[in-house]
């Protein structure tokens, strides 16, 4: 007897909402997680050409961990778009100014380089502190291990 593979459509597609505390947790860990709910590859109906992902809400993002030296060591580069515009900026600093972008601009290089990539990235919301405006949607809170 053989299984039938299980297609889903758009229209059958239904996203939750998690909420991640990432107080204490390493942000490479972190973020591998919350791509992978980004996809929907936590679902058992995962297909790779649609968005079924669930929309992830990161708290405490600025004390997330960052292992090693990267705090002083990871460089984090993007241009202006002018000649020379190249403009670099440390994870110490980039976590005194915003320290959500730490854990975004880590969960963005993991998601797809498509259009549907940018979409499943807009699905993740990432606060500094606690307080988060998402508490109408109900979100359901991951656990995650704290890890150092």
């Amino acid at each position: 007897m053989s299984s039938k593979t299980m297609v889903v459509k758009q229209s059958q597609v239904r996203h939750d909402w998690f909420v991640v505390d990432a107080q204490g947790t390493a942000v490479g860990r972190l973020a591998a997680r919350v791509a992978r709910i980004l996809m929907g590859k936590n679902k058992p109906a995962y297909s790779p050409s649609l968005d079924n992902g669930d929309f992830v809400v990161v708290i405490n993002a600025e004390k997330a961990l960052l292992t090693g030296r990267k705090e002083q060591d990871k460089m984090y580069r993007r241009h202006t778009g002018f000649p020379g515009g190249l403009r670099e900026t440390n994870a110490s600093d980039m976590r005194a100014k915003h320290p959500e972008k730490l854990i975004e601009e880590a969960v963005r290089g993991m998601l797809p380089k498509n259009s549907l990539g940018r979409k499943q990235f807009k699905k993740l919301k990432v606060y500094g502190g606690t307080a988060h405006p998402h508490e109408a949607q109900r979100p359901k809170t991951l656990k995650l291990a704290a890890r150092a």
